[in-house]
């Protein structure tokens, strides 16, 4: 007796283990069914044994076919199985078939996949959104800084109207490569205008030369529109007029190199001066070293007989004359005014 039951009770459990499978399988099979969007039953249960949610699926399904949203539940399990979303990439097939945007399950799975927003993208390529440029979070004071040929700095801040697109957004660049290169773009057409008065009157043809660029290559969105918000000189507590301050920076840098040159100029003149001075000196003494020789040729010709008494007293008075004169003459020098 006691073996009777310990047969037919784990018989049991497992007859109603399986009646509770067949009841949700069939459950979800009728549902499915009446919802026109037919399952075969093995394949709920192939998803109950590969851990697959059937219940997710067969209701992703069904709204998916009632949206007229072409694919199937094979699909659907195969998405599931390798990580993603199937409730958001159905969502945003059918937005994008109301749209009439172009939008394939494997191309939505793989932009899934990619960590990518799906139904961001969607509402994006539907209803363009506006980006900052630049980004107020990133740039002190959210303007741009450019300077016109003319030297006049202005600060700029646009308005880039963007839309997905969805072909790039799996490996195209982010919003801050578009915020990069429209900052850029700007800058560029302001500093190849020849006033800021240019820029001031018609700031439109900075936004229609940055747009005629191309900026959207390689990213993930495509500009709808580039609209200059605000455009103004730099104010007083600001260097506004770049070019005067370029100007003034570089005469300040020549001051200073010519006085340098000055400098060493007077440098070499005092060398030089000093130079002169000792070359006096060095004549001074060979004067005196030959004079210092006038007595001792004196004596010489005393002995030889070729000079006489009267001609050296002749030769003193002459130099005593000479004396006199060099002394007068030196006197005067020092004291003109007595002349006077």
């Amino acid at each position: 007796m006691n073996w009777t039951y310990i047969f037919i009770i784990p018989i049991a459990l497992v007859l109603l283990v399986f009646f509770g499978l067949a009841i949700s399988v069939i459950n979800l099979w009728v549902r499915a069914l009446f919802a026109e969007a037919p399952v075969r039953i093995r394949d709920l249960i192939g998803m109950k044994l590969r851990r697959v949610p059937p219940t997710q699926v067969v209701l992703t399904y069904i709204s998916a076919v009632k949206a007229g949203v072409t694919m199937t539940t094979g699909m659907l399990e195969a998405h599931f199985l390798a990580g993603g979303s199937m409730q958001n990439v159905v969502r945003a097939m059918i937005a994008a078939d109301k749209a009439n945007i172009d939008l394939k399950f494997q191309q939505a799975a793989a932009i899934d996949l990619a960590g990518r927003n799906i139904i961001d993208a969607v509402q994006t390529s539907v209803n363009p959104k506006v980006i900052d440029c630049p980004d107020p979070d990133k740039t002190a004071g959210g303007m741009l800084d450019a300077v016109a040929k003319d030297g006049i700095r202005l600060l700029v801040k646009a308005r880039v109207t963007v839309r997905t697109n969805l072909e790039r957004l799996v490996g195209g660049a982010t919003e801050q490569t578009i915020i990069a290169r429209v900052g850029q773009g700007i800058i560029s057409a302001i500093g190849s205008m020849a006033s800021y008065k240019d820029v001031l009157e018609n700031p439109d043809a900075i936004s229609r030369k940055v747009l005629e660029s191309g900026l959207d290559a390689q990213t993930a969105f495509e500009i709808v529109s580039i609209d200059i918000a605000d455009v103004s000189v730099a104010g007083i507590g600001q260097i506004a007029n770049v070019g005067a301050k370029l100007e003034t920076d570089r005469a300040d840098a020549d001051k200073i190199m010519r006085q340098a040159e000055a400098e060493g100029r007077r440098a070499m003149a005092i060398a030089q001066e000093q130079e002169m001075r000792a070359r006096v000196q060095e004549m001074q003494a060979k004067v005196i070293e030959a004079q210092a020789e006038v007595p001792l040729a004196m004596a010489e010709a005393f002995r030889k007989g070729n000079l006489g008494v009267m001609d050296f007293y002749r030769m003193q008075n002459i130099m005593a004359d000479t004396s006199m004169r060099e002394s007068l003459a030196g006197g005067d020098e020092e004291n003109p005014d007595e002349i006077k």
